[in-house]
């Protein structure tokens, strides 16, 4: 129920969000909002006021606003175009982008609001480079072997380990390889042997086979000044850009597969996860799904807003508009691929989380 109620409330405010952007946007250029939907049909219950209906759908998957003369996910709108001031087909190209991207910069907005209103009210968090364990992943060598948080590592097959730096340096290199600890715990000096499973890193935007024990090092936590709070948010936000940007590239590549993605089931288990620790975590698991959600819909895949921004753009450059039937092809294909591509990750989510290995013999 946990998990349930999680991802209702993860994915209802991210999506309220983005949707709303695009529909402040387009009220403030003169754009009539024919629906605001949070989820996608078949309707559940809507109300209409104005020129507006605003409706929740029974897909709880995402969500949409529907403009006049507008090419969207519906496929329609196209063929009733008039020319009327109020239609998306009738403003400048500058108002038309404005509109596009105005969800995906209501996702980065909120994750940096969210960013700073915890540095405020937690603090910074700095890594203490001691050679202290902060915490022992649970199954790990580490926890295997008996070594706990508060242990402070001496040496690694006799070298001194004077900070966390060193600690990393002297496990990284060696994947499967017995390593001896000599390590301090409430004033005596005691010795085990560690075997580091072979583990990924990323290093210079690329994914690096290291060793790793299972230990972090710890966090020391302090009162952020004006200047650092301020921010925050900022920072929080480019750091998950990164990470998604790091992401594609390794798709790109060919150092990560589709199995590597993660999608509605995922992210309804990690909900509950980070719900079930706490509201810090959950609002920061909050912030890194809308920037992950804002950053998806920069890519310029039709039917995505980063699609809508392309077509746009060439529009504006050619300074006309492409045929409409065009533009539905273009919607209908890319709708397509979007399809295929969310049962495919929802399948891998399927497969990640439950294991569902019978299935797979059906086939």
């Amino acid at each position: 129920m946990l998990t349930i109620l999680s991802f209702i409330v993860v994915l209802g405010i991210i999506v309220f969000v983005h949707e709303l952007g695009h529909f402040l946007a387009a009220k403030a250029v003169g754009i009539r909002v024919e629906q605001f939907s949070l989820g996608y049909p078949p309707k559940l219950f809507g109300h209409k006021r104005g020129d507006t209906e605003y409706c929740i759908g029974w897909i709880p998957l995402g969500g949409y606003v529907k403009m006049s003369g507008m090419i969207d996910e519906s496929l329609s709108g196209g063929e009733n175009l008039t020319g009327a001031p109020y239609e998306f087909m009738s403003k400048n190209t500058w108002q038309k982008l404005l509109v596009i991207v105005a969800g995906v910069v209501m996702n980065f907005l909120l994750a940096i609001l969210i960013y700073t209103i915890i540095t405020a009210s937690s603090g910074v968090s700095d890594i203490d480079d001691s050679p202290h364990i902060g915490s022992v992943l649970p199954g790990s060598p580490a926890e295997e072997v008996g070594l706990e948080r508060g242990d402070l590592i001496v040496s690694i097959n006799d070298v001194p380990i004077v900070n966390w730096t060193d600690l990393v340096a002297n496990i990284h290199p060696h994947p499967e390889e017995t390593l001896t600890f000599v390590y301090e715990r409430e004033g005596a000096r005691q010795t085990v042997e560690v075997v580091p499973y072979e583990g990924t890193t990323i290093k210079d935007w690329a994914m690096t086979r290291v060793g790793q024990v299972g230990i972090n090092p710890g966090i020391i936590t302090r009162p952020g000044t004006f200047s650092e709070v301020f921010v925050s948010g900022f920072k929080g936000l480019t750091r998950v850009i990164e990470l998604v940007a790091q992401s594609i590239w390794f798709l790109i590549s060919g150092q990560a597969t589709y199995k590597d993605l993660g999608g509605p089931v995922l992210i309804a288990k990690l909900s509950g996860d980070a719900a079930s620790q706490g509201i810090v975590p959950f609002l920061s698991f909050i912030a890194f799904i809308s920037v992950n959600i804002g950053c998806l819909n920069l890519l310029p895949i039709p039917a995505l807003d980063g699609g809508h921004f392309v077509i746009i753009t060439i529009e504006g450059i050619i300074r006309r508009e492409l045929p409409v039937k065009a533009k539905l092809v273009v919607q209908q294909v890319g709708m397509f691929l979007l399809l295929g591509l969310i049962l495919l990750i929802i399948w891998n989510d399927i497969d990640r989380v439950f294991g569902f290995e019978w299935i797979k013999k059906l086939f």
